[in-house]
């Protein structure tokens, strides 16, 4: 997503998110959230951080409030910003979704043009048969709960989509607030798939089961070829993301 910074962060912190080469302490001792005007508030010492852009940390439910809280709560010595994917989405959320909606929102749904779930694989046989089984059932979820009708290719030719279905998608993504169309927005291009994302986003997918679903060719080829070292840990990485993105949305209803 063009619009929308990668999930692992690259942003250091203190006293808020701000871009630094240094490594920088821990600056605060007790960490908690406070309800206040527009939300529940990440408190450092009874101060509430900032996001780079310099806007109060603040998130719509207290339990989104916690998750960002606990990441800060669990910093050592040094600040390590690549374990505060909570405080980087609701950062993102806030300085760059909320004034890009419109963008964010047509990037989601261009993803529904090319889903995966519409796209098998040619062969072999006993992989098509997985994904047929596997993606179908979601297809017609999204038909049936989201009034998303996406058609399946034939082949690896792409195969253009009814804008009514694109546009049905986008309207989704709109009705979403910063915080949840932040996370869909990152869901989406983890997923490959706008439905898996909207599944996971609406909770009738887990993160795991989700990430699971989207890797199937993947899956596939580790049981007949192995899995080397370096794809395991990349595998390893997305899947904390997908799972991440599950508690994020859980968080924010």
């Amino acid at each position: 997503m063009s619009h929308i910074p990668p999930l692992d962060p690259n942003v250091a912190a203190r006293k808020g998110f701000r871009e630094s080469e240094e490594r920088l302490k821990r600056f605060w001792t007790a960490v908690d959230v406070k309800e206040g005007e527009g939300g529940w508030a990440v408190t450092l010492d009874g101060r509430t951080p900032k996001t780079p852009a310099h806007a109060p940390l603040r998130l719509p439910t207290e339990a989104a409030a916690r998750l960002a809280a606990g990441e800060w709560a669990a910093q050592g010595e040094f600040i390590d910003p690549a374990t505060m994917p909570a405080t980087r989405l609701a950062s993102t959320a806030i300085d760059r979704v909320s004034q890009v909606r419109e963008a964010v929102a047509d990037e989601i749904a261009a993803f529904a043009g090319s889903d995966l779930l519409c796209y098998f694989a040619d062969h072999p046989t006993s992989l098509v048969a997985e994904q047929a089984r596997e993606w179908t059932p979601w297809r017609d979820w999204a038909a049936l709960e989201l009034g998303v009708v996406l058609e399946p290719a034939e082949g690896i030719l792409h195969r253009p989509q009814d804008p009514a279905a694109i546009a049905r998608v986008r309207e989704l993504a709109l009705r979403l607030d910063d915080f949840a169309l932040t996370g869909l927005a990152m869901a989406t291009p983890l997923l490959g798939s706008a439905i898996l994302a909207l599944a996971l986003q609406r909770g009738a997918l887990s993160g795991e089961a989700a990430f699971e679903l989207s890797r199937l060719d993947e899956a596939f080829q580790e049981r007949q070829w192995g899995v080397d070292e370096e794809a395991a840990q990349r595998t390893a990485g997305r899947r904390a993301e997908a799972v991440l993105l599950d508690r994020w949305f859980r968080a924010l209803a």
